[in-house]
C-alpha cells in the first residue's frame, strides 16, 4: 500500500485552469487526509454497505450506458456489493421540471431528486444512487450538473444525457456507445466519491477534480490520486492490490487501453521487493 501511495511520474499535478474551468469558478482550498479523517462522514458498516442503483426513466440499449456493466464497474472500483433497482418512472412533473433555455432540452431539479431518494434508503444501503438519461440542474441559476451527491443523507443523482454527443446535436462516431460508456463510469465513480466524504481534488490530475464542461471532465483520469485513493482505502479498508486487479479486467475488456497499462503499473509496484519511502503512517 505504501507503493501504491507514494507520487511518482504516474501522478501528474493538477494541471493549471484555464479561464472557463472548474477551479476558477470555484476556488477550493481542497481536504487533506488528515481533515477527511476528522469528518463526520459516515463509512460503511457490516450492516450497511451495499452500494444501490435506482435508474430514473427508461434506459433505451442504444442511447443509455449498459446498467449492469455500470455496477460491474461501480463494484470493482468501490470494493463493496452494488445492486440495481427495478426502474423509477415519476410522473411528468414531480421532480419540478423546466426547460434549459441555452438547449432547449428538458431538465429535472437534483434536490427534488434527492429528497425523494432519501425516502427511499434500503436499510442495508450504504447509499443510494439516482441515474437517468434526463438532463439535470441543481439549482435555477444553474445552467446544467452532470450529477450532485448529498453526503449527509447518503444519496446522489447523475445524468448521462450530455455525454451522447446527440445531446449537443453532434453526429455520433461509430463508437459512440463506447465513449458514452466511459463518460458515464467516470462521472459514477466521481459522485460516488463524494458520497463516501471525499471532496473535489486539488493536487493531482485525478477523477475527483472538479469540472465545468464537458471538456474538462474528458481531461480528468478515471483512477484516483494517491491523496484520495488514501482517503477512500480508509474509508472502506479494501485490499488495493484487489482492487487494481479487478479495475485491471474491466478495463482490458472495454478497450481502455490507457486506464489498463496505468492501472497495471500499480500492480506492478505492489508486487516490487524493494523497499520505497512511505507517506505517513495511516491513522
Amino acid at each position: 500500500m505504501r507503493r501504491l501511495l507514494t507520487p511518482d511520474e504516474d501522478f501528474a499535478p493538477i494541471r493549471q485552469p484555464g479561464p472557463e474551468d472548474w477551479l476558477v469558478a470555484h476556488p477550493e482550498r481542497g481536504q487533506t487526509f488528515d481533515a477527511f479523517c476528522d469528518s463526520a462522514v459516515v463509512h460503511p458498516n457490516p450492516g450497511r454497505s451495499v452500494i444501490y442503483l435506482i435508474p430514473l426513466g427508461s434506459f433505451p440499449d442504444d442511447t443509455s450506458p449498459p446498467l449492469e456493466e455500470l455496477r460491474l464497474y461501480t463494484e470493482a472500483y468501490f470494493q463493496l456489493d452494488v445492486k440495481v433497482l427495478a426502474e423509477f418512472h415519476p410522473e411528468p412533473e414531480q421532480f419540478w421540471p423546466r426547460t434549459n433555455k441555452h438547449t432547449h432540452n428538458r431538465q429535472v431539479l437534483t434536490t427534488a431528486i434527492m429528497d425523494f431518494l432519501y425516502t427511499q434508503l434500503p436499510p442495508d444501503a450504504f447509499c443510494l444512487l439516482g441515474v437517468t438519461m434526463e438532463d439535470l440542474y441543481p439549482d435555477p441559476s444553474w445552467n446544467f450538473v452532470f450529477g450532485q451527491a448529498w453526503p449527509e443523507r447518503r444519496v446522489g443523482v447523475y445524468s448521462f444525457a450530455r455525454y451522447d454527443p446527440a445531446f449537443s446535436h453532434k453526429d455520433r462516431p461509430a463508437d459512440y456507445r463506447s465513449l458514452l460508456f466511459r463518460r458515464s463510469c467516470k462521472v459514477l465513480a466521481h459522485e460516488v466519491g463524494h458520497l463516501f466524504g471525499l471532496h473535489h481534488c486539488v493536487y493531482f490530475d485525478c477523477l475527483l477534480n472538479g469540472s465545468n464542461s464537458l471538456a474538462e471532465t474528458d481531461a480528468a483520469p478515471a483512477h484516483l490520486c494517491p491523496i484520495c485513493l488514501r482517503k477512500l482505502r480508509f474509508a472502506v479498508q479494501f485490499d488495493a492490490v484487489v482492487r487494481y486487479r479487478e479495475l485491471s479486467g474491466f478495463c482490458h475488456r472495454h478497450g481502455w487501453t490507457d486506464e489498463a497499462e496505468w492501472t497495471d503499473r500499480q500492480l506492478a509496484k505492489a508486487a516490487e521487493g524493494d523497499p520505497v519511502p512511505s507517506p505517513a503512517a495511516e491513522r
